[in-house]
């Protein structure tokens, strides 16, 4: 494991993302796109792994720890604004860091 400054870290911006819809991608059976509320102005699109182990229905209106700051990239040709965070459990099946209780959307993680 690499050790990072605090400083590197303050550069990261990790905040409570809401779902407000998750679908299939045509063709694709492991990555879903996702349509997130980080609490600006306007939603995000992010794709996430897992859809061979969660449906979409799964991530439908839930809070997640999202990294948003993350330089976006292509994946499967759509544009990607950000990561959800999970843990990677046994076998591959990601364990989405989800906020419990009455986090508010687009809050930071400090």
């Amino acid at each position: 494991m690499n050790n990072i400054t605090y400083e590197d870290f303050k550069k990261m911006d990790i905040r409570v993302a809401k779902v407000i819809k998750a679908e299939h991608i045509p063709g694709k059976t492991k990555i879903l796109k996702l349509t997130v509320d980080i609490g600006l102005k306007d939603p995000r699109i992010i794709i996430a792994g897992g859809a061979d182990f969660c449906k979409p229905e799964y991530f439908a209106e839930k809070k997640f720890i999202a990294l948003t700051n993350l330089t976006p990239r292509k994946i499967a040709g759509i544009e990607s604004q950000g990561m959800l965070l999970a843990a990677d459990a046994e076998g591959g099946k990601p364990i989405w860091l989800v906020a419990d209780g009455d986090a508010p959307v687009g809050a930071r993680i400090i």
